[in-house]
């Protein structure tokens, strides 16, 4: 006892062995796995008889199921109860198990009973502990409505021959399974069908379509196997009795086994191809439906196949489908036939000559195996590209012949889709100096004029295309723009500049042409220098600049260089400040005998017309309004 109370556990083993308390040694022995000493301490509590002790050790510690078990041990029930329901609910079950174990050894049946609901276990202790008093236990069943004890008291009286009861008790727990069993032991089906109809149990249906076929009532046990789904069971029926109706019905949901018997039965029969077909096909013999379809020329069975047809099919039987699709005019089916069978070619052929569309995705399956001949997938590849332009699919086409390696190809694709960004984009993922220039050429047919990131465009990739001749054609274009919308000429000059210089590093290979658009280009930057100089020496000397505008006006091809006009209206619009009119009208005259067709008010101001005009007394024609197209003679531009 003092070592309970020292916790001294080294010193209580010796004490026990001195004791000979052989008992104690060993629960001090079993106990030593316990984590906690107080736990340990308070076995040896209880060997000593020490239970308050222990009891205030297990609590101390927190080891309530071992109180649990101190307090069973010790008939102390209701601390054992209130314990497990407060601290040790994992064993609370078994703690009422223990105490209706307790209270029926004691003969208190009532407080037995409310331990076995209260643990769970009274749909089968209460119906053992009360089998002798038969009566006391129908009480208790009656009483507590539960199915399950239901059920097992309709058992007993059906056990004892008394099938009306047993019924009622069988309802009453709704086990109908058992309840169709009955009828159909007391011979009574019609009361069995009705049943198993509102039901749907699958086990009732089971067990009376059994009953039925062995009352060979045929028809009506093939039903209920068909509810109780055992598919098996109900097609073997109607393979026996021939019942060819029936059996496609449950078939169809019956086991792949199950589907070739019923087919290979159809097949035997020699009668309804289209339900023997079906089968092979739903039990995953397509080679055999399709071959029966050809055979007996079932048409809608075998669109109805080939609709679910995969690569996994042998690829002559598919292209024996695409054939029959094909002599039939259905030309789209046909294509995925062959697609499947892997004849890419042929595909592609019926594509073309029957206008059928090629998609994206019927395009990627086309796509060529792993270890195809390179020249092979570049044929394919070209193929499926070719027919993609000639639909109008130029994105794939694009796709397809860079798949191909066919850059240039691909690009020309892309060029005919016009989406300027992927031009740009692939121009410049490709590197190729054809392309460069593909590119370039394309952008020039827009709108660069307003756009300087084309403009940027077209320099950077005739730049990188080396296609310095057609660069400084584009820069003469450039400085025409200058000329005829902005009437720009220094930045003119300077577009023609750059003109030569990369006409200058170019390699063409007709030299003497070369030359002459280079003496042209230098002829036309001299008149160009010519007439900017005369509009600078004008601010400082206006006699001399129209000295200079008169020498170039004598010039036979300063049309090609400086619009005669621009000139005419310097010179006009310099005598009419200075109030010299007759000069300026003279001049306006010249200007219309030289340019007949265009019109005045684009190269001179219609003030300063109106002004010359009404000074003179001269009548003036109607000037365009400013919204007006104004029709101008345009000289020819020296072609490249």
């Amino acid at each position: 006892k003092m070592c309970v109370k020292t916790r001294r556990l080294d010193v209580a083993a010796l004490c026990l062995g001195h004791m000979g308390h052989a008992r104690g040694a060993n629960a001090l022995r079993d106990c030593a796995h316990e984590p906690e000493l107080n736990a340990r301490v308070a076995m040896l509590a209880i060997q000593l008889g020490m239970l308050e002790e222990a009891e205030q050790l297990y609590i101390s510690c927190g080891r309530y199921d071992l109180l649990n078990k101190l307090y069973q041990a010790s008939n102390q029930w209701s601390k054992a109860i209130a314990t497990s329901e407060r601290h040790d609910r994992i064993h609370l079950r078994s703690t009422y198990y223990n105490f209706a174990r307790h209270c029926e050894l004691s003969g208190d049946v009532g407080a037995a009973i409310s331990g076995y609901e209260k643990s769970g276990t009274h749909r089968f202790e209460v119906p053992r502990m009360l089998f002798d008093n038969i009566s006391e236990l129908e009480a208790y069943i009656m009483k507590s409505k539960d199915k399950k004890l239901l059920g097992w008291w309709a058992q007993y009286l059906e056990s004892n021959g008394d099938m009306e009861a047993a019924l009622q008790f069988y309802q009453a727990a709704d086990d109908i399974m058992s309840f169709v069993r009955i009828w159909c032991y007391c011979g009574r089906f019609d009361e069995a069908i009705t049943i198993a109809t509102s039901s749907n149990d699958r086990a009732a249906c089971y067990h009376l379509a059994r009953q039925l076929e062995n009352q060979e009532r045929f028809t009506d046990a093939v039903h209920f196997y068909g509810k109780a789904q055992a598919y098996t069971n109900a097609t073997r029926i109607c393979r026996a009795q021939q019942l060819d109706k029936e059996l496609i019905s449950y078939a169809m949901y019956s086991t792949e086994e199950d589907m070739v018997i019923c087919a290979q039965y159809y097949e035997d029969s020699g009668e309804n191809w289209d339900k023997c077909i079906m089968l092979y096909h739903k039990s995953g013999q397509v080679g055999k439906a399709l071959e029966l379809a050809f055979q007996h020329q079932q048409f809608s069975a075998l669109q109805h196949i080939t609709s679910n047809l995969d690569s996994s099919v042998e690829p002559d039987t598919l292209q024996t489908c695409a054939q029959f699709f094909l002599e039939h005019q259905q030309y789209s089916k046909a294509v995925d036939l062959l697609v499947l069978a892997k004849k890419y070619l042929e595909a592609l052929d019926v594509c073309i000559d029957k206008h059928i569309s090629i998609t994206e995705d019927m395009a990627e399956s086309m796509s060529a195996e792993q270890g195809a001949e390179p020249e092979y997938k570049r044929t394919l590849y070209e193929r499926i590209g070719e027919c993609c332009m000639a639909q109008g699919n130029y994105h794939l086409a694009t796709k397809k012949f860079t798949q191909a390696g066919n850059r240039i190809k691909a690009m020309r694709a892309l060029l005919k889709s016009g989406d300027t960004e992927k031009i740009i984009f692939f121009a410049g993922v490709s590197r190729q100096k054809e392309i460069y220039v593909m590119a370039a050429n394309y952008l020039q047919r827009l709108d660069w004029r307003k756009d300087p990131e084309i403009m940027k465009n077209i320099i950077t990739f005739y730049t990188k295309g080396r296609a310095l001749d057609s660069l400084s054609g584009f820069y003469d274009a450039c400085a025409q723009v200058e000329i005829d919308e902005y009437q720009n000429y220094e930045k003119a000059m300077g577009a023609l500049s750059e003109a030569l210089k990369c006409l200058n590093k170019a390699k063409m290979q007709d030299i003497s042409a070369q030359e002459a658009r280079m003496n042209f280009l230098k002829r036309r930057i001299s008149l160009l220098k010519k007439f900017v100089q005369a509009r600078r020496t004008y601010e400082t000397d206006a006699e001399e600049a129209m000295k200079q505008c008169l020498i170039l006006l004598d010039e036979a091809d300063i049309d090609s260089s400086v619009r005669s006009g621009d000139i005419y209206g310097l010179m006009i619009e310099h005598y009419a400040s200075v109030n010299n009119y007759q000069k300026a009208y003279h001049l306006v005259q010249e200007l219309k005998d030289r340019l007949p067709t265009a019109s005045l008010a684009y190269y001179v101001n219609n003030t300063i017309l109106e002004e010359i005009y009404r000074t003179l007394g001269v009548e003036l024609q109607p000037l365009p309004d400013e919204g007006e197209d104004i029709e101008e003679e345009v000289p020819e531009e020296f072609g490249f």
